[in-house]
């Protein structure tokens, strides 16, 4: 199209100048047959003129018709540039139970750009819990465009593994995604992935004929322990902790450059708050309904868990008729008050790799694009229940009408998102976890013993930024 109207204009043009032409040659003609009574030397002039105004005038037309060519020349290679990127092969990671939908994505996704139909397209099954560990192990090896979990962004980053999103799909994931999941793909003020998910949070599931009233801690437990069921939290994740201490009022950050390097550990677990909230996981852990887990398929004789999205179905089937979900509680702490248990809100991101092909780089860029617009995010959420990140795509009724992700939202009001955390800090808060499962941190321990494993735990969480 672009040829065409190019071409159309200048040919246009050309006739133009022809007309101007004709006036000028026909003025001259004139001019010589008013002249001619006027001398042989009048009339030599007017017919020089006229010579030098035609001899003018091929110049112009041959100019005219020469840049017209250029021109046309010009455009049909800026269109052969735009619609041919080559050929090659593209490689996408994926959790397993989306490869088949992907597969089918991308399918319409090539049918509608013809132009990238040079590439084929190959879809695997990897968990965004390992694609990261993957990548980083050999980023050429790795695949050039993968989902992972947020938490693991600040690696990828540092490992040369993630493209920066070019400017105007930058722009785009800014206006139509939750603030929430823009930060998440976010290091040092830079864009890295695009959003796919917001529904990595967690809150409760519950068996309704069981737990009468789902708002208190310490109702629900006392409510399995009076039926002879379980309550299930997984005490040792440093994921799960943050419900209690970030509920008591601690801080938990990791700052990072440009780069993903840590340069700083914000930290307030050593702390009056921090002692409420550890003091309060011992006590729950010496209930005889607590078990340690949060995994609905790893659950006996259950009759609340704390468990994500993701579990949405094997809960439906655990409880049967009595399945509910609701947000996390809240728990009344050591000093007498009461705190809304808090935590973190997770997003699955889609990345990039970085390619020497330019062409290559475009076709990954508009699929990464395409696999987390609002249509596609909506079409997941109806294929495998992930909640979507796209404002627009929350909206819509069935998401709405989302018991689980109904929950989630509600707990999302009190949760942080995410950021970037040290790998050791994972180990060192399980550890902390560990440390009161196996009772050599009870729940009557002291102040002072409780203050002493929280300032141990944070002088190590601060070394990782050092």
């Amino acid at each position: 199209m672009a040829q065409s109207c190019a071409t159309k204009f200048v040919n246009d043009g050309g006739k133009t100048m022809k007309k101007k032409l004709v006036s000028v040659l026909l003025a001259a003609a004139m001019s010589a047959s008013l002249l001619v009574g006027c001398g042989e030397e009048a009339a030599q002039t007017v017919q020089e003129t006229a010579e030098a105004v035609q001899e003018t005038a091929q110049d112009t037309a041959e100019a005219v018709q020469e840049t017209a060519q250029d021109t046309a020349e010009a455009v049909q290679e800026t269109a052969e540039t735009i619609t041919d990127y080559g050929t090659g092969e593209i490689k996408i990671w994926v959790a397993d139970n989306v490869v088949d939908f992907t597969n089918e994505q991308v399918t319409n996704f090539i049918a509608a750009n013809p132009q990238f139909a040079g590439y084929t397209v190959t879809v695997e099954a990897v968990g965004e819990g390992d694609a990261a560990g993957n990548m980083i192990t050999d980023v050429e090896a790795g695949a050039d465009i993968y989902a992972f979990a947020q938490d693991q962004i600040a690696r990828l980053v540092t490992a040369g593994a993630l493209e920066v999103v070019e400017d105007s799909n930058a722009e785009a994931i800014k206006a139509q995604n939750d603030a929430g999941a823009v930060g998440a793909a976010t290091v040092g003020g830079t864009l890295y992935a695009y959003p796919l998910t917001s529904d990595n949070g967690y809150f409760l599931y519950y068996d309704k004929s069981v737990v009468t009233d789902p708002s208190t801690l310490e109702g629900i437990i006392a409510d399995c322990e009076a039926a002879g069921k379980n309550f299930y939290f997984e005490i040792n994740s440093g994921w799960y902790q943050t419900a209690f201490f970030f509920g008591a009022g601690a801080e938990l950050t990791y700052e990072t450059d440009d780069s993903g390097n840590f340069t700083k550990c914000n930290s307030t677990y050593a702390s009056d708050a921090g002692v409420v909230a550890l003091k309060k996981i011992a006590e729950v852990a010496s209930s005889k309904s607590f078990q340690n887990g949060s995994a609905v398929s790893n659950a006996t004789n259950c009759a609340a868990i704390v468990d994500g999205t993701w579990d949405a179905q094997a809960a439906k089937d655990m409880f049967g008729d009595n399945y509910a979900c609701a947000k996390l509680p809240t728990f009344e702490g050591a000093d007498g008050k009461t705190y809304q248990m808090s935590g973190f809100g997770g997003f699955k991101l889609l990345g990039v790799k970085p390619q020497q092909d330019e062409n290559k780089l475009a076709v990954c860029d508009a699929l990464a694009a395409y696999l987390s617009s609002e249509e596609v995010q909506l079409a997941r959420y109806n294929a495998v229940g992930w909640g979507p990140s796209n404002l627009n795509a929350q909206k819509s009724d069935a998401v709405q009408a989302d018991e689980a992700l109904s929950a989630l939202a509600d707990q999302l009001q009190y949760t942080i998102p995410q950021g970037q955390y040290p790998g050791d800090y994972w180990s060192l808060a399980t550890s902390l976890g560990d440390s009161i499962i196996s009772g050599e941190i009870k729940a009557d321990a002291s102040d002072d013993d409780f203050m002493k494993a929280l300032t141990d735990f944070q002088s190590t969480c601060e070394s990782y930024a050092q």
